[in-house]
């Protein structure tokens, strides 16, 4: 035989998490000494049997007569139905009732019972139970009783418990109807998910010193503490957000701000306010956190029915966090974990204004973080010749290539229709700082017609004005407010507690002096990786490139290549010179040559023209570098062994760098792409007979970058001939899943909606596979060289999982791009709480 329903007590209720945040929350309240109004709760189990025909339980023979029934589901999102107020209020109870709220409220009381009854329970027009022009409460009562009645058939329940009973079955079966079912299953929650019920006594505040509103001592924007919220006078709970009546503003000074006439709670009830603000500092401290107090007034006398975190901003929250800590209601490693590290990014950039309306045309991956708006180009001439105007400029590709760079510099943010998190675009975006959406497959590109299609249909030319929001993976039409970036003290002191705790390294993926400097202000511990390929885009440096490339004969090839080595020994004296005194990567050229080499027409002709080649001659050399599969071809390392010139150029300007840069610079040599020792052997003979032919060479140290299953596998024998192993995760995702990184994110979402993946495995590390391979690399690695010095430079060094899992694996750092630093070294901060290695 089924066990009969039966309530909880608060404390019991608390104990299950089946019973809800909003039970739990009540009890916790009541137990920091806040006034919450007794309360019992029906438990999941008992709501279910009572849907399914079982009879709904009696009150504690103690227990109150007029009640409030609330839904308190597992998880808040799931929704639940709306409360009923005034339940038990009757002919039994009306004259308690008038002797505690007087006789005009308590006939009031007993309609809105009988009004909401008739709304909820048995679908009638709720209008119908409004009083009439004039009448007074008794009448309004005797009215409502007769229409119940003639709708009925049937006289309104005497008996308290009669009410209870069939107002609990009708939240019940609420909760159980196919339609709420499906809407619940919608947002997340399982097709068993359960409902409590709570069960509380009813708090009247329809009398002149009465009303409800919500209350908080901070503004979840700024953080900045001050009294907000709204106050309904002769109102009860639910109807402060809903109702036709204007609130009134809790403070004086808010009401001036807010040019209301309406006398302000402080004006009327001074001592009401002190009492809330008073109830707020006690909730945080209850909490953790700064809360709003959802809170009712009767006769003068405060009542607290709920409270829920202050939704907040990125600033709101870090300095929410901080301020609670430097008033000590929590501790430092508190505010540290209650920090979201990807909120320190979006302080950096200008975000879209959350009050702006948002016509949205299209989504794709947030590819970097931030929002901007500007004249739609297509091609990069377009976006430097809107740049040189002084007009900001989206730059729109299909995809972008390394040619695109100087435009992305220029350009305000960029729109790919193509592409992963980890494609070119989103890369370069990030390094940037520009907004940035790829892969927004529900938008078509036009490129020779300039045009790009909406999801709607509407079509956008060259010159139209769109905002990207990189943050939400959104592109917008027209030009969106905005809002600044505003990283202020609170920022910089939650960042100087995050280094005091963190034992993980953080550096930045930076190409230029520019990037290394706004990583150092950014607080990075030096840089990780310089991808010089990027160097060679610059200016007229491809230009030479692509001379040096194409030149006939080792005289012309050493010509081209000499002036380079002088432009990329400049260049790379203004890396050393940003970061004094801090370790940095320079990895050697690693993308295969043909990326340099100009694809349409127009400018093969113009190289032509340059050169003094002909185009056929140029066409030939591209085709004859063209591979079928360049990312798995001659790259990186393959290229150093097979063109070794171009390396040597390389490594004689970065020890030159080195060399004439203030200080003593220790450059660290990357070598790209190994798979064996031989070739870490090969390359270090090289450098070695290089630094031996300079009359003051520095000292240097010689690392590899480690992106394919191979590498991994031998880096005990790798690191023998290594100061440094450095991950490039991006590859090594790619190579480990046979997966392109810039094509994956076509079918990306479907494959993590079926469950095939639980993340995007180029945005967070898949520690399964590819983090089994760092496991056994960096095991054997500190096998074969003890001291040799733990790293990784893929895009994972900025993902917060990603950073825990290097910090559990004994990475020594993480590099990611510069303005994704803050962040990582909060994460990790919080990799190091979590692991129990900070005990402040």
């Amino acid at each position: 035989m089924a066990t009969p329903p039966a309530f909880l007590s608060l404390a019991e209720a608390a104990a299950d998490p089946a019973c809800g945040a909003r039970a739990a929350r009540l009890a916790q309240l009541g137990d920091a000494g806040l006034p919450v109004p007794r309360a019992v709760i029906l438990p999941p189990e008992a709501v279910s049997a009572i849907a399914a025909g079982a009879s709904p339980p009696a009150l504690p023979g103690d227990m109150f007569p007029v009640v409030a029934i609330r839904s308190s589901p597992e998880v808040a999102g799931w929704g639940g139905p709306p409360a009923l107020l005034n339940v038990g209020a009757s002919a039994v109870t009306h004259s308690a009732l008038s002797a505690r709220v007087g006789e005009a409220l308590a006939s009031e009381v007993r309609r809105r019972s009988i009004q909401t009854y008739a709304d909820r329970v048995l679908g009638l027009d709720p209008v119908d139970f409004d009083p009439a022009p004039g009448a007074d409460a008794a009448r309004a009562l005797r009215d409502a009783l007769s229409l119940f009645e003639a709708e009925t058939g049937a006289s309104w329940p005497k008996v308290p418990a009669a009410q209870l009973a069939l107002a609990l079955r009708a939240m019940a079966q609420e909760w159980a109807a196919p339609t709420a079912r499906m809407l619940r299953q919608a947002r997340g929650a399982p097709e068993a998910a359960g409902l409590a019920l709570i069960v509380q006594e009813m708090v009247i505040g329809l009398g002149a010193d009465g009303g409800a509103g919500q209350v908080q001592t901070v503004d979840g924007d700024t953080g900045e503490r001050c009294i907000l919220g709204r106050f309904l006078p002769e109102a009860e709970g639910p109807e402060t957000r809903r109702s036709l009546r204007a609130p009134r503003m809790l403070t004086a000074s808010a009401r001036v701000a807010a040019k209301q006439v309406a006398p302000s709670l402080e004006d009327t009830q001074p001592h009401t306010v002190e009492a809330l603000t008073s109830l707020t500092e006690t909730a945080a401290r209850a909490f953790g956190d700064e809360m709003q107090l959802d809170f009712v007034v009767e006769a003068g006398q405060v009542a607290i029915l709920d409270a829920a975190p202050v939704r907040r901003s990125a600033e709101g929250a870090i300095r929410i966090a901080v301020d609670l800590a430097e008033r000590g209601i929590i501790a430092r490693r508190q505010a540290l974990l209650m920090a979201d590290p990807e909120m320190l990014t979006d302080m950096l950039h200008p975000q879209i204004d959350p009050l702006a309306r948002r016509d949205v045309i299209g989504r794709g991956l947030a590819a970097s973080p931030g929002a901007a708006a500007g004249v739609l180009a297509f091609s990069a001439e377009a976006v430097l010749a809107l740049e040189a105007r002084g007009e900001p400029a989206i730059l729109a590709r299909l995809e972008t290539n390394p040619e695109d760079i100087r435009a992305m510099h220029a350009a305000a943010g960029a729109l790919t229709v193509r592409g992963g998190m980890t494609s070119h675009a989103a890369v370069i975006a990030r390094g940037l700082g520009r907004p940035c959406v790829v892969g927004a497959a529900d938008m078509a590109l036009d490129p020779a017609g300039e045009a790009l299609m909406a999801s709607d249909g509407r079509r956008f030319g060259a010159g139209a004005w769109i905002t990207v929001d990189g943050t939400r993976g959104e592109v917008l039409a027209g030009e969106a407010a905005m809002r600044a970036p505003a990283p202020g003290p609170a920022f910089h002191t939650l960042l100087s507690w995050a280094d005091a705790v963190r034992r993980l390294g953080v550096r930045a993926n930076a190409d230029t002096g520019a990037d290394a400097e706004t990583a150092r202000k950014l607080g990075a511990d030096g840089i990780g990786l310089c991808r010089t390929e990027h160097m060679f885009f610059e200016g007229d440096r491809l230009d030479l490139m692509r001379a040096m490339i194409l030149a006939e004969g080792e005289g012309g090839r050493a010509e081209a290549r000499e002036t380079l080595r002088v432009r990329h020994t400049a260049d790379l004296a203004q890396l050393f010179q940003a970061v004094p005194g801090q370790p940095v990567a320079v990895r050697l050229l690693d993308p295969p040559l043909h990326e340099f080499l100009p694809a349409h027409a127009s400018d093969i002709a113009r190289l032509a023209d340059a050169t003094g080649q002909s185009v056929e001659a140029i066409t030939t050399r591209i085709a004859h570098l063209r591979e079928f599969n360049p990312m798995l071809g001659r790259r990186g390392v393959r290229l150093g062994i097979a063109v070794p010139e171009i390396y040597d150029m390389q490594i004689r300007a970065i020890l030159e760098a080195a060399a004439s840069a203030p200080g003593d610079v220790v450059p660290d040599i990357m070598i790209p792409l190994v798979s064996a020792l031989r070739e870490v052997e090969l390359i270090s003979t090289r450098v070695a007979a290089i630094a031996a032919g300079l009359e003051d060479a520095p000292q240097y140290r010689l690392g590899v970058m480690i992106e394919t299953p191979r590498g991994a596998l031998r880096a005990g024998d790798i690191a023998r001939a290594s100061a440094f192993l450095s991950f490039g995760t991006n590859d090594l995702t790619q190579m480990t899943y046979g997966l392109s990184r810039d094509d994956a994110g076509r079918f990306m979402g479907t494959y993590i909606a079926e469950g095939v993946f639980r993340d995007d495995p180029f945005h967070t590390l898949d520690t399964d596979g590819v983090g089994e391979l760092l496991t056994l690399a960096v095991e054997r690695g500190l096998a074969g060289n003890p001291e040799a010095e733990i790293g990784l430079c893929g895009e994972h060094g900025g993902d917060p999982a990603s950073i825990a899992f290097c910090h559990a694996r004994g990475f020594d750092y993480v590099s990611c791009s510069p303005f994704r630093v803050p962040g990582a070294r909060l994460s990790a901060a919080q990799a190091a709480i979590r692991a129990g290695e900070s005990p402040g």
